[in-house]
């Protein structure tokens, strides 16, 4: 219903911020990434929302930037994650390493979060990892990952993508890689030559 909310930030709580808009406190459940981005009270800022309905319960839950959103809705599109699950998700981690964690099938990044047992998470990683490779990583079709590759190679690409490096140097990065050696040491390795 509302895409986002531009006002001045009122106030700061646990779990939430209050941004007055035209002269209408929202109260809008965020994570804790977004509470400290948000900056002092007294500040113009944005909020991306999304109203959360059910029958007893009308919630707003927003996020200072647009990534982050998109990371909060493909975590309530998981089974079993409701609004509250996916905030407590986003508080420990950042939605780049998250889309991270989902590639490489890194439970314990997300057991992290207040609530989060290792079945969720599981869950979470099933549900996201074609979501997160699809969606997120825009591969150019000009220069398309190599099908002689290792699917260890192909993950490490998509999460250096997802990370921010373009396809081409995310590819480049990888090509001189032993395919055989795990997603996790494949990026830690690429990340090395690309710093």
């Amino acid at each position: 219903m509302y895409y986002y909310i531009k006002g001045i930030l009122a106030w700061k709580g646990d779990g939430f911020v209050v941004v007055d808009a035209g002269g209408v406190g929202y109260m809008i459940y965020t994570s804790l990434s977004s509470i400290t981005s948000a900056g002092e009270s007294g500040r113009e800022i944005t909020m991306y929302t999304y109203l959360h309905v059910r029958e007893d319960i009308m919630d707003l839950y927003g996020f200072t930037t647009q990534e982050e959103k998109d990371m909060f809705m493909k975590l309530i599109s998981v089974s079993g994650v409701g609004p509250k699950a996916a905030l407590a998700i986003l508080s420990v981690t950042t939605p780049s390493k998250l889309a991270v964690a989902v590639v490489t099938n890194d439970v314990k990044t997300i057991t992290k979060a207040s609530g989060v047992g290792p079945k969720m998470a599981q869950r979470v990683i099933l549900e996201l990892k074609d979501k997160i490779k699809t969606e997120e990583l825009d591969i150019d079709a000009a220069e398309p990952i190599e099908e002689t590759q290792s699917d260890n190679k192909n993950e490490a690409i998509s999460a250096l993508v997802v990370l921010g490096y373009s396809p081409l140097d995310a590819q480049n990065a990888v090509r001189k890689i032993d395919g055989t050696l795990s997603v996790e040491e494949i990026i830690k390795k690429a990340l090395s030559s690309l710093l």
